[in-house]
């Protein structure tokens, strides 16, 4: 079933199974961003389907995001790795989409949103992504130094007046759950987002920037992926992991 903030609707998951394709046109590629929550019981479905899709993408331009939202920490649970923020960057694209606030939601590329257990849903969403025209480019870099990462990015294509935003990454972690609808279940996540940072593209759509960096951030159980996204409509035109 599907958590809404306060309703829960009853879903029956697709058991369909499909291999996302090898190849990727031009500068296509698929920004899958999970709203989700320690909280909220159909959510450990949709984040094991998350978990299956980033182990098969390989070198495929796939990037998972996993945001656990804050308003189900009311509930009995508070969720550790959430975020107020999250919270707000999901209610943004309810308007710019427009869509349900709900748990497990999945929006794709900032432009369209499905529940995030339905697996036939997810995966043509993610075929489509990536057969799509593309459109612009973002190679970005960073060199750590004692805790920050420096930024160097060029973009290309019409942008307009668009945000670099940088996702900083913990690729997987176990949670005991003690209370809540998922009491008593050790949960196993990845692709948590720990830190978003958001940037106006400078003039001439290059620059560089400098973030902080959580505490025991290595490049071996870490990354940042980079998008290039629309505040005026959520659309994301470019993403890529920042090479470190």
């Amino acid at each position: 079933m599907v958590c809404t903030l306060l309703t829960a609707a009853a879903f029956t998951r697709s058991a369909a199974s499909k291999k996302q394709d090898d190849s990727a046109k031009g500068n296509s590629f698929a920004v899958l961003e999970l709203f989700t929550s320690e909280g909220c019981s159909s959510c450990p479905p949709a984040e094991e389907l998350l978990a299956r899709i980033q182990k098969e993408a390989g070198n495929k331009p796939i990037y998972v995001l996993a945001y656990h939202v804050d308003y189900w920490n009311r509930l009995g649970w508070k969720d550790i790795f959430s975020s107020s923020e999250y919270s707000k960057r999901q209610y943004q694209y309810s308007q710019q989409l427009p869509a349900q606030v709900y748990t497990p939601q999945l929006v794709v590329n900032g432009s369209s949103e499905y529940i995030g257990s339905d697996e036939t849903a997810v995966s043509n969403a993610i075929q489509a992504a990536l057969n799509g025209p593309g459109g612009a480019s973002l190679n970005i870099t960073g060199q750590l130094q004692s805790g920050k990462l420096n930024l160097n990015y060029q973009v290309t294509g019409n942008t307009g007046k668009s945000q670099l935003l940088i996702a900083v990454v913990q690729k997987h972690a176990v949670s005991d759950v003690k209370r809540g609808e998922n009491k008593g279940r050790t949960l196993s996540h990845v692709q948590i987002v720990r830190d978003l940072h958001v940037f106006n593209v400078k003039p001439g759509h290059e620059g560089a920037e400098q973030i902080s960096l959580p505490a025991g951030f290595n490049k071996e159980e870490w990354e940042c992926i980079s998008m290039i996204q629309s505040p005026a409509t959520g659309a994301i035109e470019a993403a890529t992991r920042v090479a470190i």
